[in-house]
């Protein structure tokens, strides 16, 4: 461990992972025991044959990866961070050296190689067209209609890719240059995959379709880009299970990228707010896009914790800051600098978890865990008599700030995360594996007398169970249902009470006199949705998000409590089906070894199918609760396309009175349409789980009572203790 004067390291091109962590050795040794089994299995005993099948599906299980979201504004430092935590400097491109663009870029490992892959996700050929039509409308359209975000979009993306004398072309000129050829050919698929051992080298070639420079246009393909997914070798510690989602805080006009936007932070598992320290609180970017997507991370998405990221915090005025600060003044030293930046540490990590915690998200997110603030910097690092440690910032250990910053934080964090999701894996096989053990081993124990009539009672048993928890969970369901029904009926009518009202106030605010008309244009062209390029909260229009307001307002506390992401209500989906069980409390004390080997494979079975089933549950209430957006975006679309052809004198006066009668006539329909289809993806989701249930339980009881014919048994109580020792292990690592 360093201490204070301990010479840094500071080659972060490469690092060295450990071979093998505790949790991947027993996950290995867990296999070496399976695979032993198998190779000593009887296969031409079809019980057996069934066996070494369920044993090999075993080593296929794969599990969706969590997602981190990194989100912030252009120039905060949000690359260099990532950067910083990955280990890999200048991998990311940073906003110091190019214009960020609104390019989604996924980050994880790559498990099957050494090379560095980019796996681009292009528009269709089609899509481009119009997008590139759309854009060359914008910059020939000399009302005073067209929004000013909507005319540097354009000249930017066209520029970027067919050069700077682009943008004063027409579209039929453009069309006979031979960059327009070009990049049809670019087009003529939709996938792009560069790969590449030198990380410089993969860098440089993939830096055009994520990045832009103002000084230099032309060939620069990110307009043509939806996401970019690079996976990276040697991360296994960090990203074996964890995917890092670096979120634009650029907006964008295109809808497909703002849907794939508002896609990729419904997956996110945990989020990190970044940000310069000296705007952290009065920056509108970030707590912009926080007030934005709260729907998107609470309710109607996956987030369990919210971190916010303080960054260049010794990028400090010192005179400057002693001043407005009212610090005892004194030479400025070196020991100076360093008393400020901890002074400003502080009080930014109280006031900015301050306000989270009196934010909407505090509520809206529906998790007992705590914001965290991180105060880091890297460049720290480089600076030999800056040497903060790291208890200076909150932790114990007196490791120097860019430690802090890139390994004892963020990358910790990240490492913490990456070997919980390995360890329940690990847990799983082991568990999963200890069930099939005994499943072999109640076929070895299937000599005794009267076998086929036990077999028999124990059959009718477990059909007579799986019948009971059945009708059990179904009348749950129609509790559920109806708890659904009751909110969704209320939101209804106070939509339909409102909603005109709520329209009124969305499309009548007029501050900013011709730049409203601009805007209001733009939304009705983007389906009813206004995102300024900025993300400044104050000019967010969505018209689509008022009109839901009320349904969500009506279901979001039961929805919270009945679908929730990781902790117990007393009334989740969740725990009624961690109630299922067909091995039943009278049955718990079995008569026989066989009947105690059948069960212990059962309740294996069933674990296993209940986790997975939690799971898919969380997927699917994301589709549920933001089906009241879609249903309403969807009913609204036609209304907007008219409003967006009104052109001329009065245009948005227009526009105006149109909506506002569209949504009058529209609104019980379109309400009830709402409702409508959170209840058909509820009951869709009912019918899956208890078919799921039904189905692969029965698979789990027939494979468990197949007769078995004169064959040579196979003893497996030693393969059993030891993995009772892995699972021993496995319990002493969760305690560390």
């Amino acid at each position: 461990m360093a201490s204070q004067g301990t010479k840094r390291k500071r080659d972060c091109g490469s690092s060295v992972e450990s071979p093998l962590t505790a949790d991947m050795e027993i996950m290995e040794n867990a296999k070496k025991i399976m695979k032993s089994v198998t190779d000593n299995l009887d296969q031409s005993f079809l019980m057996y044959r069934d066996i070494i099948s369920k044993i090999n599906q075993m080593d296929e299980v794969s599990r969706k990866k969590a997602t981190m979201g990194i989100f912030g504004k252009s120039g905060d430092g949000k690359s260099s961070l990532l950067n910083a935590v990955l280990e890999k400097r200048d991998f990311l491109p940073s906003g110091s050296y190019g214009a960020c663009t609104a390019i989604i870029t996924q980050v994880e490992a790559n498990l099957t190689d050494s090379n560095y892959i980019a796996e681009i996700e292009l528009f269709s050929k089609e899509e481009w067209e119009k997008e590139l039509e759309d854009l060359f409308n914008v910059l020939s359209d000399e009302s005073d209609d067209v929004d000013d975000d909507l005319i540097e979009t354009a000249k930017e993306k066209i520029s970027a890719l067919y050069g700077a004398d682009a943008k004063k072309k027409t579209l039929e000129e453009l069309k006979k240059d031979d960059k327009f050829a070009e990049i049809e050919t670019i087009l003529s698929t939709t996938k792009k995959t560069i790969s590449n051992t030198d990380v410089f080298e993969f860098t440089d070639d993939v830096a055009s379709y994520i990045q832009h420079s103002e000084s230099s246009p032309g060939d620069w393909y990110w307009p043509l880009v939806k996401s970019v997914t690079i996976k990276i070798p040697d991360r296994h510690e960090l990203l074996e299970h964890v995917v890092l989602v670096d979120i634009p805080g650029t907006g964008d006009c295109n809808k497909i990228r703002d849907d794939l936007w508002k896609s990729k932070l419904r997956e996110c598992s945990f989020v990190w707010i970044v940000s310069a320290i000296n705007r952290a609180i009065k920056d509108k970017e970030p707590w912009g896009i926080l007030k934005y997507c709260t729907e998107e991370l609470g309710p109607g998405g996956k987030c369990k914790r919210i971190n916010f990221i303080c960054t260049k915090t010794d990028d400090i005025n010192l005179q400057g800051y002693i001043r407005s600060a009212r610090l005892r003044r004194g030479p400025l030293t070196r020991y100076k600098k360093k008393e400020c930046i901890l002074h400003r540490n502080e009080h930014a990590k109280v006031d900015v978890k301050e306000r989270l915690e009196n934010s909407d998200i505090k509520k809206i997110l529906n998790t007992d865990n705590d914001f965290q603030v991180f105060t880091v910097s890297s460049n720290a690092f480089f600076d030999h008599e800056l040497n903060l440690e790291h208890g200076e910032t909150g932790k114990i250990y007196p490791l120097p700030l860019f430690y802090y910053y890139k390994s004892q934080s963020c990358r910790i964090d990240l490492r913490i995360l990456n070997q919980n999701i390995r360890r329940e894996l690990t847990r799983d096989y082991v568990n999963e594996a200890k069930g099939v053990l005994s499943l072999i081993q109640s076929v070895q124990l299937d000599t005794e007398t009267k076998t086929a009539e036990m077999k028999a009672s124990i059959h009718t048993e477990l059909q007579k169970n799986l019948q009971e928890e059945r009708t059990k969970l179904k009348k749950s369901f129609v509790n559920i249902h109806n708890v659904l029904e009751q909110c969704l009926s209320k939101g209804v009518e106070e939509s339909v009470q409102s909603c005109v009202t709520a329209t009124k106030d969305t499309i009548l605010h007029n501050k900013d006199g011709r730049r409203f008309h601009r805007i209001l244009q733009s939304m009705c062209k983007n389906g009813g949705c206004y995102l300024p390029k900025n993300r400044d909260e104050k000019l967010y229009l969505d018209l689509n998000k008022e009109l839901a307001k009320n349904l969500h307002a009506c279901l979001q506390d039961d929805f919270n409590k009945i679908f929730p992401v990781d902790v117990k209500t007393g009334k989740s989906l969740q725990e009624e089906i961690d109630k299922f069980s067909i091995i039943q409390s009278a049955s718990a004390h079995p008569r026989s070894s066989l009947q105690r080997h059948i069960q212990k494979y059962i309740r294996t079975e069933e674990t296993k199918l209940k986790a997975s089933l939690n799971r898919e549950i969380v997927d699917i209430k994301t589709e549920i609760y933001s089906s009241i957006h879609k249903t309403i975006e969807r009913e609204m679309a036609p209304h907007y396309k008219k409003a967006a052809a009104v052109t001329g004198i009065g245009s948005m006066k227009k526009r105006q009175e149109m909506l506002i009668t569209s949504v009058d006539m529209i609104k019980h329909d379109m309400f009830n349409n709402a409702k409508k289809e959170v209840l058909k993806r509820f009951n869709n989701l009912k019918l899956c789980i208890n078919d799921d249930l039904k189905t692969e339980l029965k698979k789990s009881m027939e494979l468990s009572l197949l007769q078995p014919s004169k064959i040579t048994l196979m003893d497996v109580s030693k393969e059993t203790e030891q993995l009772e020792s892995l699972s021993g292990q496995l319990e002493r690592l969760s305690e560390q």
